[in-house]
């Protein structure tokens, strides 16, 4: 089985439509994708309605958390989408996302870049508006010659020049909630340095006694050494290891199934969860 178990649409900075992302799923011979779009579920109805037979969707989502000043990812899988308490998290950080955007384009315009809110809403369509967008562009104006170029400490990365904060959930507080609407937590490429701070290995266990289910360790943003190093941690702490593509359609170069999760792990996942199942396919439109 080929497991991949992080991909985004357009629903928030992917570039894929959700019955894109599953088609191109199946073309590219996964048995099992995820959809993990930042802080919503809006994507999923689609997906699933457009499900080839013979590919598995896992539904998700990737929450906005901070823990100590350091922006963090948290991957939600197969949590119950109405339950309550989640669902007014997620509209919290989601609702935050538009005059986050705006205040980053100010600072931008104070830096000469003539980058517009209607240009970056433009970019976003009907997805969740975010830093991806403003970096894209940041692109197309040809400030940076890629997305990954605009996430520096000279533009958009955090404590960049034009970076600006938003509501993000407390890690301790996702977990928590997560769990309340029976899912399964990982925490997502935990040791991406290049995107900035990142979060110490004394939080992650803290994570891991508050009930995190696994880390994120075969990813693009880490290297082998690093890859090594965070089995370890998880051997070490009990924890699961997953491994993703992060898939962002063509607004990263990574592409599907380039990074996977082992079966026995997915097995174990869906044995934890309860607020939801996975889908297979049974032939989309």
């Amino acid at each position: 089985m080929r497991i991949d178990l992080h991909c985004h649409s357009t629903a928030s900075d992917g570039t894929d439509t959700p019955a894109e992302l599953v088609r191109n799923a199946a073309a590219a011979g996964l048995d099992v994708v995820a959809l993990t779009d930042h802080d919503t579920t809006r994507g999923h109805a689609e997906a699933v309605a457009a499900l080839p037979a013979g590919l598995t969707l896992v539904t998700g989502a990737e929450l906005s958390c901070r823990f100590d000043g350091i922006s963090m990812h948290m991957l939600a899988y197969l949590f119950d989408p109405e339950e309550p308490a989640l669902l007014a998290e997620r509209e919290l950080v989601r609702d935050d996302r538009v005059p986050r955007a705006q205040a980053m384009i100010v600072k931008l315009n104070e830096l000469g870049v003539p980058v517009t809110w209607e240009q970056v809403a433009r970019i976003a369509g009907d997805g969740s508006v975010g830093r991806p967008h403003i970096a894209s562009a940041l692109v197309e104006l040809g400030v940076v010659p890629t997305v990954s170029d605009a996430f520096t400490s000279e533009w958009l990365a955090d404590r960049g020049r034009a970076f600006v904060e938003k509501h993000e959930t407390d890690p301790f507080e996702a977990i928590r909630l997560v769990k309340g609407a029976g899912g399964v937590t990982v925490f997502a490429h935990p040791a991406a340095a290049k995107r900035g701070r990142t979060v110490p290995e004394s939080a992650i266990a803290e994570m891991a006694a508050a009930g995190l289910d696994a880390i994120e360790v075969d990813h693009m943003d880490h290297d082998a050494d690093t890859r090594a190093r965070l089995r370890g941690l998880a051997a070490d702490l009990g924890l699961l290891v997953t491994g993703s593509s992060d898939y962002h359609g063509s607004r990263k170069t990574v592409a599907l199934g380039e990074y996977t999760t082992d079966p026995e792990v997915y097995g174990e996942i869906t044995r934890r969860a309860t607020g939801a199942f996975p889908v297979p396919g049974a032939g989309g439109a």
